[in-house]
């Protein structure tokens, strides 16, 4: 009883309604929010009543969207805590412009309010112009966005280079080239480039590397293309290649002082003269057998790409009259894929040995087993021929064959031995450079080495020796006993004369252009 004697009775409090602490919180919320988030909810929640009133009353008139915020300004601006506003003014898109046509009216509502609005002096108008531009570029997927910019740079490679020194140039780094150069077998390609070669680079936005590309030539490119969509950035390689239009070309001339020279006042290039010599190398000596009043006549393609010629191709058919003896030449393929040329009967124009294995300038000695050595002034026979010619002239095969021997000696210099067959060996001596190894299988034409001047010379020559079964034979003589031409089969020759008909008629038309032109 004693503890209770000074008890007090106190009275129990009621509790809070429920509507009250709700409203307490909204206020509080309200308080919190910002004068731009303020502005916006007021507005929002006009809009529904607004609708609100739509809906109950059909007739009834709705203020425009203009108005609204007209009245919102107003009223914010009696506000004296609103005495720093202002009222930024944007450009709105165009009543007829495409982003207003395709927005039904509540997204033109809300555009019209992005657009137009009272904001805190310190908010930028750059930061205004963009929200704009990006509700204008979700609102319209018609809108299309800009493509990044890209720059390209080519760089040809020089002597010394390395493929770190034309990345730097280009202002990439180590890490670039690693990437590029990982990306597989085409990327460590790269590494063993040479002079001359070009590479472009396509660069991105901060000067981010998109795309390496490897100019191989105008109708081949390999191009390293950026991937960054797994966790690690790679390189993709495609290869592009490009597909020229074939032109056919008819050159024809008549020989007044050598075939070189005739052929290019003709306007045909030196590689096409070359390859007419190769052609009819088994029946023609270009030094030794052409003659004033010579005629050639040559039908070969020229590539082109985008209207510019880039190179030529192969020769079609030719014709040359020597002496008054007509011989023709005609490509074709069989169907195991061998190309070669044929004369109208569908023999071989390849003999089996050329009758000189070299484009030269004349003979400076010819077979002779009693010659006096011009360095050792010794009677020694020369059991060859020299042929002379420019330093690097290329130096072809005689015939089909297999490197038996290439190397050097005191004597010999560079040097070069091809075995054909069981019966034949072909020599070449005194080379500038060897173009083949030992074992290697040659073929008719095939360039094995340069003329030079190595070992025992007194200028740039080629000693050529023939030797049938071990013997040395004049090379100059021996040609009318060695074996004749093949011949096609005759299951082919139909085709082939069936494949060679238009070429043949419009090659005796040309010519004979050629002719009656002269004659006038």
């Amino acid at each position: 009883m004693a503890k209770n004697r000074h008890a007090t009775l106190t009275a129990h409090k009621k509790p809070t309604p429920q509507w009250r602490n709700l409203h307490t919180r909204a206020l509080t919320l309200l308080l919190k929010l910002s004068k731009i988030e303020a502005a916006i909810l007021a507005f929002a929640v006009c809009s529904v009543a607004l609708g609100l009133g739509n809906s109950l009353q059909s007739n009834s008139s709705v203020p425009s969207i203009e108005e609204v915020i007209e009245t919102s300004n107003t009223d914010n601006l009696k506000s004296p805590a609103n005495t720093n506003r202002k009222t930024i003014a944007l450009t709105l898109p165009d009543a007829n412009s495409p982003i207003t046509a395709s927005k039904p009216a509540s997204k033109q509502a809300a555009f019209y309010t992005q657009a137009k609005f009272t904001a805190d002096s310190d908010i930028a108008k750059s930061d205004i112009n963009q929200a704009i531009q990006s509700e204008s570029v979700k609102a319209s997927p018609a809108i299309e966005i800009a493509a990044k910019p890209t720059k390209h740079i080519q760089e040809t490679l020089k002597k010394g280079d390395n493929l770190s020194m034309v990345f730097d140039r280009v202002g990439l780094n180590a890490r670039d080239v690693y990437q590029v150069v990982e990306s597989g077998s085409e990327g460590k390609a790269l590494t063993r480039m040479f002079p001359g070669e070009q590479l472009e680079f396509v660069l991105g936005e901060n000067d981010q590397l998109e795309q390496v590309i490897r100019i191989k030539s105008p109708l081949e490119s390999i191009h390293f293309i950026r991937n960054a969509s797994g966790e690690k950035t790679r390189f993709d390689i495609n290869r592009v290649t490009r597909t020229p239009d074939v032109r056919k070309v008819y050159r024809s001339a008549f020989i007044n002082d050598s075939l070189s020279l005739s052929a290019q006042r003709a306007d045909v290039s030196q590689s096409i003269t070359m390859n007419m010599a190769n052609i009819f190398g088994g029946v023609i000596d270009f030094v030794l057998d052409v003659r004033n009043g010579d005629q050639f006549t040559v039908v070969y393609e020229e590539h082109y790409l985008d209207g510019e010629k880039i190179d030529e191709g192969n020769i079609i058919a030719a014709q040359y009259t020597n002496r008054g003896t007509v011989y023709n030449a005609f490509r074709y393929t069989d169907p195991d894929g061998d190309t070669g040329y044929y004369n109208e009967d569908g023999v071989s124009m390849r003999k089996a040995f050329l009758r000189a294995p070299l484009d030269f300038t004349r003979i400076s000695s010819s077979f002779n087993l009693r010659r006096l050595h011009p360095i050792t002034k010794v009677v020694k026979p020369h059991r060859g021929i020299d042929y002379a010619a420019p330093r690097g002239t290329p130096v072809f095969s005689a015939g089909d064959g297999r490197v038996s021997a290439s190397g050097r000696t005191k004597a010999n210099g560079n040097y070069v031995f091809i075995k054909h067959g069981e019966s034949y060996t072909t020599k070449y001596l005194h080379l500038h450079r060897r173009s083949v190894k030992k074992g290697q299988r040659v073929k008719q034409g095939q360039i094995i080495g340069q003329v030079g001047c190595t070992g025992l010379c007194s200028g740039p020559h080629l000693h050529y020796e023939f030797l049938v079964n071990g013997v040395h034979r004049n090379p100059r003589t021996i040609l009318k006993k060695l074996p004749k031409a093949k011949r096609l089969d005759k299951n082919l020759k139909s085709d082939f004369l069936v494949s060679i008909e238009s070429t043949q008629l419009q090659l005796a038309r040309y010519s004979s252009h050629i002719k009656l032109a002269s004659a006038q």
